[in-house]
């Protein structure tokens, strides 16, 4: 038990670190793809950090598979290194009875990732999706500069020749497009703007100046009329973040449970069983039509007329054969991206498991109790796995291979994997070299 206690302290520093540093660089290639919108959007600092917390949530799942493998490369070659593993084998303690407390605690992640990814994750991507919607609808913070035109407000062109610290312009131009029927200039000496209190409307005062009308249907109607104070209010909604109710929306797959997606699939199955019957139905009743003997009748239509009915007849019927053929394919079609999400919650919190049964042995192999070992095994394996994901992911989708097959398959060949090099660790031969050596001893006792 000592023993145990002291196999898994050595993982608990390597997993944080692991999995911090992965959780780091994904997120961080994540924000560089939205620097701009958050930075140019005025957004506060309690929304960004609100954004960067729901990415997160996706991200732990797909960081502490990574953080397993790595702990474990980690510590068991440390281990290794330091001959603590030849120690212990010399004590009796195979290299399965050391995986034993990293199993268990595998085990656990897998439990806890899986609950997680099915009760928890759907929510919060819901969230997240929700506020890109408000980020990308979120029009960029408004702000004069001298010289220079600005187009931020629907309908208006502003141009200020100078702005001051406090705000006041001098030199005032804008161009009012926001009537179809009628163009007007807008001149001032001075001016200043702000939002109203409700923050959908510009205010700007003018001050000193002129404004210029002309009919677009009428090129003589033209006027102009001089003030000393006027004030215009321009639309201007929008400009600032406004986190909208997503309780009411509608959900995708990867915004549902897994109750809510079996409920999908089961509906898309009956619609695909129901379009099969009706295709079956109809080619059948056809082919019955064309064999049964018709009966004698006094009128006999001439070859054009027998033609056209025939053809009328040809072309209704493949038209529906069609019609059902395309809906049962788009059911089907539904039913398999319904899958492959519902497989996947299953298969990547399970690769906790899987990469610790590939990760101890390799440790003890390599003798990687470095980071750079750790961490260059730790990426290979998470492109081979990724690799077949995303593959198994756009295999299932073109109905190439079934959804179950698909999402499992990384889990299935790392896995592989990892049972033959544990194999050959613990017992110091590979499987198909001790499947011989029992064979041949099972042999000379007969």
């Amino acid at each position: 038990m000592v023993l145990f206690w002291y196999i898994l302290r050595t993982h608990v520093a390597p997993f944080l670190f692991g999995t911090s540093v992965i959780m780091a660089l994904f997120l961080l290639q994540y924000i560089m793809r939205w620097v701009d919108q958050l930075s140019s959007k005025g957004l506060d600092v309690a929304t960004i950090a609100e954004f960067m917390i729901l990415n997160l949530s996706w991200i732990v799942v797909l960081a502490i598979p990574i953080g397993v493998l790595f702990s474990t490369l980690m510590a068991f070659g440390a281990m290794s290194a330091a001959h603590e593993i030849t120690v212990m084998k010399a004590s009796g303690m195979g290299l399965f009875r050391m995986m034993t407390p990293v199993m268990i605690v595998g085990t656990l992640l897998w439990a806890l990732s899986f609950w997680y990814t099915d009760k928890v994750l759907p929510d919060t991507n819901l969230q997240l999706s929700g506020m890109m919607r408000d980020i990308t609808r979120t029009k960029p913070t408004f702000a004069l500069e001298s010289g220079q035109f600005t187009t931020h407000i629907e309908g208006f062109t502003i141009l200020a020749r100078n702005v001051d610290s406090m705000g006041v312009m001098t030199g005032v131009t804008i161009y009012d497009a926001s009537n179809n029927d009628q163009k007007t200039v807008v001149s001032a000496d001075t001016g200043r703007m702000a939002f109203s209190p409700s923050l959908t409307r510009l205010i700007v005062h003018l001050f000193h100046g002129e404004i210029h009308q002309s009919s677009v249907r009428d090129p003589n109607d033209y006027r102009v009329i001089t003030f000393d104070r006027h004030q215009m209010a321009m639309q201007a909604d929008r400009f600032f973040y406004e986190e909208s109710d997503v309780s009411g929306s509608s959900r995708s797959d990867r915004e549902m449970n897994i109750t809510d997606m079996q409920v999908m699939v089961n509906r898309a199955r009956s619609e695909e069983t129901r379009a099969t019957y009706e295709f079956d139905s109809v080619l059948s009743s056809h082919v019955a039509y064309l064999f049964t003997p018709k009966t004698v009748s006094t009128f006999v239509p001439t070859k054009r007329e027998a033609l056209d009915r025939a053809t009328t007849t040809l072309i209704g019927v493949r038209s529906t054969l069609e019609g059902q053929a395309f809906r049962r394919n788009a059911e089907h079609e539904i039913a398999n991206k319904y899958l492959v999400e519902i497989y996947k919650k299953y298969a990547i919190p399970f690769a906790c498991v899987i990469f610790v049964l590939v990760g101890c042995p390799l440790g003890v192999l390599t003798k990687g109790g470095n980071f750079g070992i750790s961490a260059m095994l730790s990426l290979g394996f998470y492109i081979l796995y990724w690799v077949t994901l995303i593959g198994g992911e756009k295999l299932a989708d073109r109905n190439i291979l079934s959804p179950e097959i698909a999402m499992w398959a990384g889990n299935i060949l790392i896995g592989v994997i990892g049972i033959v090099v544990a194999f050959k660790v613990n017992y110091e031969t590979t499987p198909i070299k001790g499947l011989m050596l029992w064979a041949r001893r099972r042999f000379q006792k007969q």
